[in-house]
């Protein structure tokens, strides 16, 4: 029996950062470019507009050369607390919301994807793809600590 239900992703990680420094780390373009992106990869920012109805226009550069076009939309920034995104790259689209929670000097950061259910192949290249940049996060706050 088929679904309309859409897939979602979650990925969680308690970082030993307060919420200001987390958001920071993605607030600040200059920062964001370090670290977003799986393993190996890097990133050209065109655009980016951070604020509600702003939008984030990058270039995602894989390991082995290929050129991938990003294009976001920001439909909701709560500082220290939440961001929420529209991908609008054709063939890609998804909607991101990422929520801060202080744990008393810790952030609990938790990832939600909502893509089409017919996405779900990419389940286990997403998950995998998030925790690499979790772990281009904790590497960014470490250098800027």
């Amino acid at each position: 029996m088929a679904t309309d239900h859409p897939l979602e992703i979650v990925n969680t990680r308690v970082f030993s950062y307060p919420p200001d420094a987390v958001f920071a780390a993605f607030s600040d373009p200059e920062k964001l470019a370090t670290w977003w992106g799986p393993e190996g990869f890097t990133s050209t920012f065109s655009e980016f507009d951070f604020r509600v109805g702003g939008e984030w226009v990058f270039v995602l550069h894989g390991p082995d050369g290929t050129d991938y076009p990003n294009h976001s939309r920001f439909t909701g920034v709560a500082p220290q607390r939440s961001i929420v995104l529209e991908h609008l790259s054709s063939g890609h689209e998804f909607t991101m919301t990422m929520l801060y929670e202080d744990l008393g000097g810790r952030t609990r950061l938790t990832w939600q994807m909502v893509l089409p259910k017919e996405k779900e192949e990419l389940r286990g290249f997403i998950t995998q793809a998030n925790e690499q940049n979790f772990d281009r996060l904790e590497a960014c706050l470490k250098r800027s600590s």
